[in-house]
């Protein structure tokens, strides 16, 4: 009894350490974006009209609400715009490639950067710098300076025109090996820049993760006769099962709302230049509740698989 009321303490302190840590974005949630959601859906389920002067209300603009469900903002996006459907498919596909590609690439790296040897901390520092690369000040550098674009055309017209990938790639394919069960791999290492980009947190995660695993475990495993390998999946892959959840939910999010996002730059395009509120507004909506699904799926089926040491 003594034991179980020492453990209910101890999840009822745990609980309420973690609210006092997500106070801050709750409260920037219900002061800075509860009342722009609220606009945004009534915006979906109305046909918004651009007022000719700030007389018809200090917002702009006029929304007129929609009766039918043809006339909807909702049945626009999906069965007449030529393009809604289509980016959205091809974002759910890219996800599906590459958020698996980041998780297993950090979780290699954090397994190396985990060891012991010289120079730990500045190999650290370099993985994470593209995070801070990824900057939106550095961002907007690399795609508009044009020095860094003349080079880009430089190197391509100095190469053979074709990387070691497609070089391999179709030699398999004149060989008839792989096919198409092939593409998603070539797809990950054309892409192994953006992985690595957008690893850096996740990198930080595991390591945390693989930090918290105790020493002596690992030197009775290895007592009890146990290999590398067989620790890796009876010790470390257990144990940090928690973190690769917190980074597949967060790897997830980030992938599906980039800037460059197929959907996202739809959605920004249906607002500036077409002012088509709306529609976008719409769109935007549709796409949270799908990005929504997707996670809470995605949680459902790896909750089950976590394991939790207490």
């Amino acid at each position: 009894m003594a034991r179980q009321k020492k453990q209910r303490n101890l999840r009822r302190r745990n609980a309420i350490a973690g609210y006092m840590f997500i106070t801050p974005f709750i409260i920037g949630f219900l002061v800075f974006l509860l009342k722009p959601m609220i606009e945004s859906f009534q915006m979906s389920l109305s046909k918004v009209i651009i007022a000719a002067s700030q007389q018809q209300g200090s917002k702009g603009f006029i929304m007129e609400r929609i009766t039918t469900w043809k006339d909807s903002n909702y049945y626009r996006a999906f069965f007449y715009d030529p393009d809604y459907k289509t980016r959205l498919v091809d974002s759910l596909k890219n996800m599906a490639i590459q958020v698996p590609a980041i998780i297993v690439f950090s979780f290699f790296i954090a397994l190396l950067l985990n060891q012991e040897f010289k120079g730990r901390g500045f190999v650290r520092a370099i993985f994470f710098l593209p995070v801070i690369l990824s900057s939106g000040v550095i961002v907007g550098l690399e795609y508009n300076n044009t020095l860094m674009s003349g080079m880009k055309e430089v190197i391509a017209e100095s190469g053979s025109g074709m990387s070691i990938t497609a070089s391999l790639e179709s030699i398999l394919r004149i060989t008839g090996f792989g096919g198409k069960i092939l593409d998603p791999v070539f797809k990950i290492i054309d892409g192994v820049y953006d992985v690595a980009l957008a690893s850096g947190i996740q990198i930080i995660i595991f390591i945390s993760g693989l930090q918290t695993v105790s020493a002596s475990m690992y030197e009775a495993a290895k007592i009890e006769g146990a290999t590398g390998w067989e620790s890796f999946w009876k010790i470390t892959f257990p144990l940090v099962s928690s973190m690769i959840l917190v980074n597949l939910v967060y790897t997830t999010i980030d992938f599906l709302m980039r800037t460059d996002n197929q959907v996202m730059d739809l959605i920004s395009q249906k607002v500036n230049p077409h002012m088509e509120y709306g529609l976008s507004a719409a769109m935007a909506w549709c796409y949270f509740a799908i990005v929504a699904a997707v996670l809470g799926l995605l949680a459902a089926i790896l909750s089950k698989k976590v394991y939790y040491y207490e």
